[in-house]
């Protein structure tokens, strides 16, 4: 597979191309699922909390005495059975993150920029720069692209004005080439890369 290189006039100035590698093949749908689901995971605050029998206000007196009243023995006004009680095993603050092996992660990514290469989503420049480093010229070079919604703008080192002028933008993300995940690519409309940063993405990817 070739892509053309195009410029920020949207005017072909090469051609590059793809390695049947990392974009030819079937795409693994259940290797990027495994990723999206693992970095959603990661992602969750976990703060949710409940109050036990220790936690929750009210008296620890017992109540009346143990026998000879004919009612159920009680310890606290604070246990589990009683309204406003306590929550027996309720959720508590904790991290869902865990681990996935490496080779699953470079799996998925490689299947989700092919299935972007395959769709006609992936766009290649020879770089992404603002020359006033303002939102409106930005926005003007997505529209030339035809890159309309959700974008992924991926770049070996993004440079910092453009980073600055694209993130006001809806929708648009920048993200440097060695951090870019499934997820990233996968949840967008259409994905540029700069020549630079593919390249090195089939590289590791290969």
């Amino acid at each position: 597979m070739k892509l053309d290189v195009v410029n920020g006039q949207n005017e072909k100035v090469g051609a590059l191309e793809l390695n049947d590698a990392v974009f030819g093949g079937r795409i693994k749908a259940d290797l990027i699922w495994e990723s999206v689901v693992q970095e959603n995971a990661a992602a969750r605050r976990g703060t949710h909390a409940t109050k036990n029998r220790a936690l929750v206000s009210g008296s620890g007196k017992k109540p009346w005495k143990q026998k000879g009243t004919g009612r159920a023995r009680v310890g606290e006004t604070r246990n589990p059975l009683w309204r406003k009680g306590g929550t027996v095993f309720g959720p508590q603050p904790r991290s869902y993150e865990y681990a996935l092996p490496r080779k699953v992660k470079q799996g998925a990514l490689r299947a989700a920029l092919a299935a972007k290469a395959q769709e006609g989503a992936l766009i290649v420049v020879d770089k992404l720069e603002s020359a006033d480093r303002k939102t409106k010229g930005t926005a003007e070079l997505l529209r030339r692209l035809g890159a309309t919604g959700k974008t992924l703008l991926i770049d070996v080192k993004p440079e910092d004005g453009f980073a600055v002028s694209a993130r006001n933008l809806a929708g648009v993300k920048v993200v440097p080439s060695a951090r870019v995940t499934a997820r990233d690519v996968i949840d967008t409309a259409h994905v540029i890369a700069t020549k630079d940063a593919l390249e090195r993405l089939q590289e590791a990817l290969s």
